[in-house]
């Protein structure tokens, strides 16, 4: 019974150590531009649209009011890109499993 219910406290924490990862969701207001909207969201992973098809997912670490640096990147996770604000279209949050 007590490896059960270790097994349970493991699967709990991880569940919840994993959604932290997850951004809360967007707010925006009047005077939101995606610089602001960036920096809401770092330390969280995003996907950032750059172009009709051309996307860059990663975790954000740094922002500046020219660059936002994106660490972690999906699929070359030894990776960090610098991308030029105003070359991001969108920006992607999951919020939600």
């Amino acid at each position: 019974m007590r490896i059960i219910a270790g097994k349970v406290a493991f699967v709990v924490v991880i569940a919840a150590v994993t959604s932290l990862a997850w951004a809360q969701g967007v707010t925006i207001a009047a005077n939101s531009t995606i610089e602001s909207i960036l920096a809401a969201q770092q330390g969280k992973k995003v996907t950032l649209k750059l172009g009709p098809n051309d996307e860059l997912t990663g975790t954000i670490k740094a922002v500046t009011k020219d660059v936002v640096q994106i660490s972690e990147l999906s699929g070359r996770e030894f990776f960090d890109a610098v991308v030029d604000i105003k070359s991001v279209k969108a920006v992607i949050v999951r919020v939600r499993n």
